[in-house]
C-alpha cells in the first residue's frame, strides 16, 4: 500500500513538473485588470501581454473587470482555479486600501490571492495649478494652518492611492484640507489644469507631461528619494514632512494555490520581460521604477501596505462614500 502511495506521489509530482515546464502551452492566461482600459495599471498590463508570449510562449489575454474600486476583479480571480490561467494585474488598491474601506467584499485580500511579484511602483507628485499662489510646500501649509479644510486637494476617487496621499499629509503635518473627489484620474487632472481646485497628489506618470510642459508646478514628490525624472524636485521628507511616503505600483497575483514551478516561472519571466533595456527604458521615462521582487517578498509589503493603510483608514475615518 505504501508503495502505491509513494508511486502516486512520484507520478503526480512528475506530472506537476512537466506542466510547469509546458505552461502555458496551448491555452490561453488571462489577466485580469480590475479597472477600465486607458489607466496606469491597464498599459502594465498591456505591457507584460506582450512580453511574455516572447518570454514562456502562449496567449496572454487582458480582460478589463472595472467596479467597486476594483473588488470585483479581485472577486472573480479569487473564484477562478488556481491553475496559472487566471491572473490578477492591480494596483495596489484592491491589494491594501479596499478591503479597509468597502464593507462585504468578496475575498480576503492576504488570504485568497497568491503574490507572484509587485511589478513596478512611482512615486505621487504633490501639485499645483501654475497660476496657484503657493510656490513651495511651506507655503501650501501656511495656506492649510490659515483657512483649514478650505484648500482643496482633488483625486480620482475616495480611496484612491492620491486621495490617502493628501490625508496621509494632512495627518504628518498636522494640517487639513478639502478632498474634492472625482470620478478617475483625468477629470481630476483636468480641473487642476484650468484652476479649479487649489493642488493634487498624482501619480508622477499621468502628470509628468503637464509638469514638464509648465501647465502645473510640482511641489514635491511622496517618495523617500528623489525621482530621476524630476530631480529638482525635493521630496516631502526632505521638507520636514515625515512619515508621509506614498508609492503607487501594479503587481501581478493569482488565486491561492498556484503551483510553486508556475508560480516560480511567472516571477521570473515577468522580472526578464520588465528588465529588458528597452522594455525597462521606456517604463523609467514614463516615471516608473522597476521592481519585479519574488513572491516571498511581496508578500511581505503587501502585509505591510496592509497595515499601514488600515491604520490611516481607521484614525482618519475615511469612507468609500
Amino acid at each position: 500500500m505504501n508503495t502505491k502511495k509513494t508511486l502516486l506521489g512520484l507520478a503526480l509530482a512528475f506530472c506537476a513538473a512537466v506542466g510547469a515546464q509546458t505552461y502555458p502551452g496551448d491555452k490561453p492566461v488571462t489577466m485580469v485588470v480590475p479597472f477600465p482600459p486607458g489607466g496606469s495599471t491597464d498599459a502594465i498590463a498591456r505591457v507584460l501581454a506582450l512580453e511574455l508570449p516572447k518570454k514562456l510562449g502562449g496567449t496572454w489575454i487582458v480582460d478589463n473587470k472595472p467596479g467597486a474600486t476594483g473588488t470585483i476583479g479581485a472577486a472573480f480571480v479569487k473564484r477562478a482555479p488556481a491553475d496559472g490561467y487566471t491572473l490578477f494585474v492591480s494596483s495596489l488598491g484592491p491589494f491594501v486600501i479596499a478591503p479597509h474601506l468597502i464593507k462585504g467584499v468578496q475575498y480576503d485580500a492576504l488570504k485568497d490571492l497568491d503574490p507572484i511579484t509587485v511589478v513596478v511602483q512611482a512615486p505621487n507628485v504633490l501639485v499645483v495649478p501654475a497660476a496657484s499662489p503657493y510656490k513651495s510646500v511651506a507655503e501650501l501649509l501656511a495656506g492649510l494652518k490659515k483657512t483649514p479644510a478650505k484648500v482643496s486637494f482633488a483625486s480620482s476617487g475616495n480611496g484612491s492611492s492620491d486621495h490617502l496621499s493628501a490625508e496621509l499629509f494632512w495627518q504628518q503635518s498636522g494640517t487639513e484640507g478639502l478632498h474634492v473627489p472625482y470620478k478617475g484620474g483625468g477629470p481630476a487632472i483636468n480641473d487642476l489644469l484650468g484652476n479649479q481646485v487649489d493642488s493634487a497628489f498624482v501619480n508622477i506618470n499621468s502628470i509628468i507631461q503637464h509638469i514638464k510642459a509648465g501647465k502645473v508646478r510640482a511641489l514635491a514628490v511622496s517618495s523617500l528619494k528623489r525621482s530621476t525624472l524630476l530631480p529638482d524636485v525635493a521630496t516631502l521628507d526632505e521638507l520636514g514632512v515625515k512619515g508621509a511616503e506614498v508609492q503607487s505600483w501594479q503587481a501581478v497575483a493569482a488565486p491561492r494555490g498556484v503551483p510553486a514551478d508556475i508560480k516560480s516561472r511567472l516571477q521570473a519571466a515577468i522580472a526578464a520581460a520588465m528588465n529588458d533595456p528597452t522594455v525597462r527604458d521606456k517604463l523609467v521615462a514614463q516615471g516608473f521604477e522597476i521592481v519585479a521582487n519574488t513572491p516571498e517578498q511581496f508578500a511581505r509589503f503587501q502585509a505591510a501596505e496592509y497595515a499601514k493603510w488600515k491604520q490611516l483608514i481607521e484614525t482618519r475615518k475615511i469612507t468609500a462614500d
